[in-house]
């Protein structure tokens, strides 16, 4: 879902982004540990190792592993439970990026991905260590049909991702290091602004996952 730092007991898989569960990952992504932690893969594409797992512990504080190995080092992650909205949501923005409209047809265009393919995109906003971290976890009931996206400019990249096992089976792992080259780069964000990033990402998440699934899908980041 992207990027995050973890240690905890859930799990997810996140890609060479930064933020937000005990999932295994592919060498050099964290991802947060999460209940039954079998049921996702072992990768994580990343364009920084260390950016990422740090970044990641931020957004849920779980445990982190690389390539399936526990990585002693760690960082503690965060746990704000009240930053979380009063009421569920799937657009958290702690940062201020997004305006009330941005987040209302940000939340449409999620519900509508979910009806439409069985889906779960979740969105934070953020700027480590102003998360709610861990916290999200239980808020949003990440499973293996999740995809966590932790916008956090902290690390230059401002697109992380950690991705669901389900998923991982359908989407090619080098579409979330092209969505992060693409709409990710700080000079994207630094010129359009982070939530045209955000938006963009969004956009491009949908349109991925609504493509076929076949050798040739998601391989352009629309």
């Amino acid at each position: 879902m992207a990027f995050l730092h973890l240690s905890s007991s859930l799990t997810l898989r996140g890609t060479s982004l930064r933020p937000a569960f005990k999932i295994p990952v592919t060498a050099s992504s964290p991802i947060f540990p999460i209940q039954n932690s079998t049921k996702f893969s072992n990768w994580v594409v990343d364009f920084r190792s260390k950016t990422l797992k740090f970044l990641l512990s931020g957004a849920l504080t779980l445990g982190l592993s690389l390539s399936g190995v526990e990585f002693a080092e760690a960082k503690v992650g965060v746990n704000k439970p009240e930053l979380l909205p009063k009421e569920f949501t799937t657009v958290i923005d702690v940062a201020g990026f997004l305006s009330d409209g941005q987040e209302k047809r940000l939340a449409q265009e999620i519900q509508d991905i979910e009806k439409d393919t069985g889906f779960k995109l979740r969105v934070l906003a953020q700027n480590y260590p102003d998360t709610p971290g861990l916290a999200i976890k239980d808020f949003w009931r990440v499973d293996d049909r999740t995809i966590v996206f932790v916008a956090d400019p902290t690390f230059g990249n401002i697109l992380n991702f950690n991705v669901g096992a389900s998923i991982d089976l359908d989407i090619p792992r080098s579409f979330w290091s092209r969505l992060a080259g693409k709409y990710g780069n700080i000079f994207y964000w630094k010129e359009k602004g982070e939530d045209a990033s955000i938006e963009s990402a969004v956009m491009a998440i949908s349109n991925c996952l609504r493509e076929p699934v076949g050798p040739n899908n998601c391989s352009e980041v629309k």
